[in-house]
């Protein structure tokens, strides 16, 4: 987002130094949520596993805000991600937000999937969300409730070729966060779906868009222009603020209309 673009955004007083943990945070729209918060003025960690990635979104969050605390972790790695919270934490406070983005749509074939890359795959795209929340939860009590966003995907609601793993706990997502929003909600916990479209992040440019697919946005969406990871993380903010305080158990769709 350019600078001088930010002055026509929301301002959320709520989330100003409010604890805030992001998965999957050092590149695409993980990196731009990360920059979003740190505008304003939340402390934010995340993880990621590219460090260089990470640097530019510490350089960018912090022109606009607090510097964020990039934690290496994979997020296959269970134990690993509980410690980032943990450490994130000790370092800023409970974490009153998560935003759960990590995931990875590398594309596989059904017919040659083993039980093996099922696993990984769900090791990556959905079980680190549920760990990941049950982590924050004692803090959240704590400090009287919070907010947990689970980013879905677009992909299993208009039937994508490709990637059936992928979609098929992106689908789940939708599940775990309404059952969580109603387990959670007695401590003033609120959990929603963020979905987003086809984002124009800098993986998707270089390794999917080509005409066809230029061709597919001009066909599907409803509105003119290239949706971009600012437009999610905008979305990241209402339902992470006071201003979404009797909000749950939704899913809110970013794709310019075409679902």
């Amino acid at each position: 987002m350019k600078p001088e673009t930010l002055s026509h955004y929301a301002s959320y007083p709520s989330l100003s130094g409010r604890s805030v943990f992001v998965t999957g945070g050092s590149s695409g729209i993980g990196g731009d949520i990360v920059i979003a918060f740190a505008r304003q003025g939340a402390r934010v960690a995340f993880t990621g596993r590219n460090v260089q990635a990470a640097q530019q979104v510490i350089d960018a969050a912090r022109a606009l805000g607090p510097e964020p605390l990039f934690l290496p972790s994979d997020a296959a790695d269970v134990s690993a991600l509980q410690h980032a919270i943990a450490t994130a934490a000790s370092q800023f406070g409970d974490i009153t937000v998560l935003v759960n983005n990590v995931a990875n749509d590398q594309r596989h074939d059904w017919a040659g999937v083993t039980p093996e890359d099922f696993d990984a795959r769900v090791s990556v795209n959905l079980r680190p969300h549920f760990f990941a929340a049950q982590a924050v939860v004692e803090g959240m009590k704590r400090a009287g409730g919070g907010a947990i966003v689970n980013l879905g995907s677009t992909s299993w609601k208009i039937k994508g070729k490709g990637y059936p793993i992928y979609a098929t706990c992106k689908s789940a997502t939708v599940g775990l966060t309404r059952s969580l929003a109603r387990e959670f909600g007695e401590f003033n916990i609120r959990v929603n779906t963020l979905t987003p479209g086809w984002i124009m992040t800098d993986k998707q440019l270089s390794m999917w868009v080509d005409e066809a697919g230029e061709q597919a946005m001009r066909d599907n969406h409803c509105l003119p222009g290239r949706i971009l990871g600012a437009d999610v993380a905008n979305m990241a903010l209402f339902l992470s603020a006071a201003d979404s305080a009797m909000v749950t158990a939704q899913d809110f769709v970013v794709d310019a209309g075409w679902t």
